[in-house]
């Protein structure tokens, strides 16, 4: 990544094209600060209104982190999507926040086309991250008398929770997973996008972290660390004051998705997990019916009892709203005795002040109880067997002597679907580490899901043993035994057993290597010299406001999402950051892991040259 530039207009015959570093703003959250200051901020003239322009990832990266009232307050009047057709309003200026590709440089450019046929007054251009020459050239010679701004704010990913980014690429788990060698240009170009994304991430952040990867099986992680160490080196090479920007307290970790298969296919029973697992929520949207009419909801950050109860266990949540609501109730003393749906509607009627609090508890319930309208049919038995295989124990700490033994049940039945069946299948699989290739057969046909024996194949691209040349050792994972928990809820995700010993200097230095100097607060050994400071002292630096930031490529799982929480929280002055190409769902991926085989017509995220 080169240093940012700026293209700024000083009258509008003699315009000023140069290269300049945008400010970096540490956000106190993953949000709308930085746009704020970089964009609105940036161009925001009192009393005047613009029309804002947005691409397909602005608008999902805007949507994110602001609502139209925030863009109001910021003088914008229309948000329009660039790649339509539009009526020109030449009498106003035009924010344009857009990807730096050829589509939506493009399409910019039609828009300022003469100065006869200007849609707008002027332009103000932000991309998103860096903006080849090839493009910007275009623009300079296309146009240049009409721009007053043309920005790179280095913002290329989603902030989508207030530790949880994604760079939006579901289609990288192909391109870096696939076995087709004629692919190899296009994960080439790939990993070069994802790296200059997760450079903005940590410009976001305002760090310049270690970087360091999982070194086995795949070399993916390897290759995407010293991409992003490379580009790391370049963006904070020089800082305003001609001064080399050194590596802060922070450290990056870079990891391959096949480091556990388990907690991507498992049945997982906290409420936000369990709910995208087991209802069909599209971007966010919930579908629901109360009082006899269909409605929607939005999860969102914005929503407190949301962000309150979406990582506790669906039990705990099934006693929790109920509570709340009598709580409300009993406040105004307008219901008595057990709170129904029915008897808070007609509580909404008179208690206009509570309404939108009421609401939002209904949706909650809701949506809490068609988790366990499919949980109780089918699930609830098919969860004692996914824990059961595994960890190897069952729910008395008993070991499993024979897994074919405890998944059978579950192959027989006639209540699950082919997907939860492949699901236990692998779960099977992942518990022995690997199976014969006549074992595996039997499975499939017994099942009669030889149509669907790639989601099981495939899994081997991901470095996860299927049917693996000789036996594996299993990797050794932390005893738990003495946390509480639900006996169905026994499994705990494998990113946390890393992201404690990251914090707690534990990794191996061997299998989790730095592709750069390690801070010395980072020093995976724990060694100092007897020139540096006591050891005790290195740890209470590194802790001190810290960040721990964590990519895992091709996607997360809400588990693994929850997980970061609960470590932040354990270990309060070092805040762990978690993101990945995508956010994952068991059969979504599934899906994806049947088409690694199969040819793929093109990279529809490839950025433009």
């Amino acid at each position: 990544m080169r240093s940012p530039r700026t293209a700024t207009k000083s009258s509008p015959s003699s315009p000023q094209l140069e290269k300049a570093r945008v400010q970096q703003q540490r956000p106190n959250t993953a949000k709308n600060k930085k746009i704020k200051a970089t964009v609105f901020d940036d161009c925001k003239k009192e009393g005047e209104w613009k029309i804002m322009l947005l691409d397909e990832f602005t608008t999902k990266l805007l949507a994110s982190c602001c609502k139209m009232t925030d863009l109001l307050a910021e003088g914008i009047t229309v948000v329009e999507n660039i790649y339509k057709n539009r009526e020109p309003v030449r009498q106003m200026k035009a924010l344009y926040f857009i990807s730096p590709t050829s589509k939506s440089v493009d399409c910019f450019l039609r828009d300022f086309g003469s100065k006869s046929e200007n849609k707008y007054k002027a332009a103000y251009i932000y991309f998103t991250d860096f903006c080849p020459d090839s493009l910007f050239n275009k623009i300079k010679t296309s146009c240049s008398k009409t721009i007053r701004r043309c920005k790179e704010i280095n913002i290329s990913f989603i902030p989508l929770e207030s530790q949880v980014y994604t760079l939006d690429v579901p289609d990288a788990f192909y391109y870096c997973y696939t076995p087709d060698p004629s692919n190899a240009n296009g994960k080439d170009i790939i990993m070069e996008a994802m790296a200059e994304q997760i450079v903005t991430v940590c410009a976001t952040l305002d760090e310049n972290p270690g970087v360091r990867y999982k070194s086995k099986p795949l070399d993916n992680a390897s290759k995407l660390a010293q991409l992003v160490e490379k580009k790391l080196e370049n963006y904070y090479k020089i800082d305003e004051k001609s001064l080399i920007k050194g590596k802060t307290h922070s450290q990056l970790i870079i990891i391959d998705r096949g480091f556990d298969p388990v907690s991507t296919v498992l049945h997982e029973l906290t409420f936000q997990a369990m709910a995208y697992d087991l209802l069909p929520i599209e971007n966010d949207t919930y579908k629901y019916k109360t009082d006899g009419k269909e409605k929607e909801a939005v999860l969102e950050e914005d929503d407190d009892l949301w962000v309150r109860i979406r990582h506790r266990h669906i039990a705990v949540v099934l006693e929790e709203i109920p509570k709340l609501m009598k709580e409300i109730s009993s406040t105004k003393k307008a219901t008595e005795g057990k709170t129904s749906l029915s008897a808070l509607a007609q509580l909404m009627k008179k208690m206009p002040h509570f309404r939108k609090q009421i609401t939002k508890q209904v949706v909650h319930l809701n949506l809490a109880e068609d988790c366990m309208n499919k949980f109780k049919p089918n699930i609830e038995k098919l969860c004692k067997t996914e824990q059961d295989l595994a960890l190897g124990t069952d729910a008395e700490g008993q070991k499993v002597k024979d897994a074919m033994r405890v998944l059978l049940p579950v192959l027989l039945s006639k209540n699950h679907d082919n997907y939860d069946k492949i699901r236990a299948i692998l779960l099977y699989i992942f518990s022995i580490n690997g199976t014969t290739e006549e074992n595996l057969d039997r499975l499939i046909q017994n099942v009669k899901i030889e149509n669907e024996s790639d989601m099981i194949r495939n899994w081997s691209y991901l470095g996860v043993p299927i049917v693996p040349p000789s036996q594996q050792g299993k990797p050794l994972r932390k005893d738990r035994s003495a946390e509480e928990t639900f006996q169905l809820s026994r499994w705990t995700p494998f990113i946390k057993d890393i992201l404690e010993d990251a914090i707690d200097n534990r990794l191996d230095s061997k299998e989790w290597p730095y592709c750069s100097q390690c801070p010395a607060v980072w020093n995976g050994s724990g060694a100092v010299s007897a020139r540096q400071k006591p050891r005790a002292n290195y740890l209470e630096d590194r802790k001190n406001g810290s960040k721990l930031i964590v990519f895992v490529i091709g996607g997360i799982t809400y588990s693994e999402m929850r997980c970061a929480y609960e470590v932040s929280q354990a270990h309060k002055s070092c805040e762990v950051i978690i993101g990945s190409t995508h956010i994952l769902t068991p059969k979504k991926l599934l899906d994806d892991i049947k088409m690694l085989n199969k040819p793929k017509d093109k990279v529809s995220f490839i950025k433009d040259e």
